[in-house]
């Protein structure tokens, strides 16, 4: 019988992972693959925070024929008591005898202990199949675990000439149904969405996800609001439940406005503020990972997106390109405010990626 290389087991635990986008924050996604004579008897994943882990789901899944098996995993067995027992305790009483993993655990507290215990123990371990998939699967948990801040994206829609608006502040809808379906994939997976209250003002949206094929995760919704202006009847004001919504403050001063919307049970939070008296968003991404928001999608419009991109915070940009053009100048630029003199001073882009939506090009790539 010709035997799979270990790639293909490991994309199959990679796609299992996937399916627990939004769901498991703050944990990473996870999958797992239990292999025996070259063919899969059990697979689980990481269905949701506080749940089973993979492991646990594909060995249980294998049952009694587990034992003598290969476990192909997306992410290090944990060794460590957290709300579930450690993974390596049912890898060992489940008689497993080969581990392969796609990366060690990237929190620096238990790195390699997994690894370490099963090697100690008489399994054999191996590691690295797939690692670039992996990491980028888990972008967000990975940066989170290094610097407890969140991995941010900035997404925008444009024309092909670079307006996110015409003149009058019309921006419905720039891109197609289908980029804006993966926009909500977007929301859905990300801990919490920010935008600035121009927006709000120009839009009045209600940045909740809304998905065809499955109940999505509301993110956090977060409005820059230096000056507290945002309008009373604005639908980010009227909590949908379970989700929250976060007013970004210079303010600091009480005021009825203020406690009228902190009666609702939305949070005002003060900020500091920069030099030229706005919103410190570097100083605010500490204040978000204190508050456990492991990532961040920037949604915001043209001064919101200069702001992140200056302020050094954007991890990642997902720019769409609709095939519209306004040919002129007078539109909403994708970033306003004063840029660098020199092209060599422009912000570099890195591991692009295209992907097409209709007839919409979405240009994918990392700042860092």
């Amino acid at each position: 019988m010709e035997m799979m290389p270990p790639e293909h087991f490991m994309k199959i635990a990679l796609e299992l992972a996937a399916r627990g986008k939004g769901y498991t924050s703050p944990n990473p996604m996870v999958g797992a693959v239990v292999v025996k004579n070259g063919k899969i008897i059990g697979q689980g994943w990481h269905e949701k925070v506080g749940g089973p882990h993979a492991e646990v789901n594909a060995i249980n899944d294998a049952g009694d024929a587990a034992s003598g098996s290969t476990l192909y995993v997306t992410l290090e067995p944990c060794n460590h008591q957290g709300r579930t027992p450690p993974c390596t305790q049912k890898i060992l009483a489940a008689n497993i005898r080969h581990v392969v993993m796609a990366m060690t655990d990237p929190n620096p507290d238990v790195s390699g202990g997994g690894a370490a215990f099963l090697t100690q123990n008489g399994i054999t371990v191996d590691s690295g199949i797939c690692e670039a998939e992996a990491r980028r699967l888990n972008e967000s948990f990975i940066k989170y675990s290094a610097v407890k801040r969140p991995f941010v994206l900035l997404k925008c829609a444009a024309t092909l000439d670079g307006r996110i608006a015409t003149r009058t502040g019309d921006s419905k809808w720039v891109t197609g149904a289908s980029s804006r379906k993966y926009v909500h994939e977007l929301r859905h997976a990300s801990d919490a969405i920010l935008v600035g209250v121009n927006t709000v003002k120009a839009d009045n949206p209600s940045l909740t996800t809304r998905l065809d094929d499955k109940k999505g995760k509301d993110p956090i919704r977060i409005v820059l609001d230096t000056r507290l202006s945002i309008p009373e009847n604005s639908k980010l004001l009227q909590i949908p439940a379970g989700s929250d919504t976060l007013i970004i403050t210079g303010n600091s001063k009480s005021s009825s406005k203020r406690d009228a919307i902190e009666n609702s049970g939305v949070k005002v939070i003060d900020a500091v503020l920069n030099a030229d008296g706005r919103i410190d968003l570097d100083a605010l991404m500490t204040q978000l990972g204190q508050m456990g928001i492991t990532s961040l999608l920037i949604e915001g419009g043209a001064q919101v997106a200069a702001s992140a991109l200056q302020a050094g915070i954007v991890d990642k940009i997902n720019f769409f390109y609709a095939p519209r053009i306004l040919a002129a100048d007078d539109g909403i630029p994708m970033c306003s405010g004063t840029g660098p003199e020199l092209m060599a001073d422009s912000i570099p882009v890195k591991d692009i990626r295209v992907r097409q939506f209709d007839n919409d090009v979405m240009i994918e790539g990392y700042l860092r």
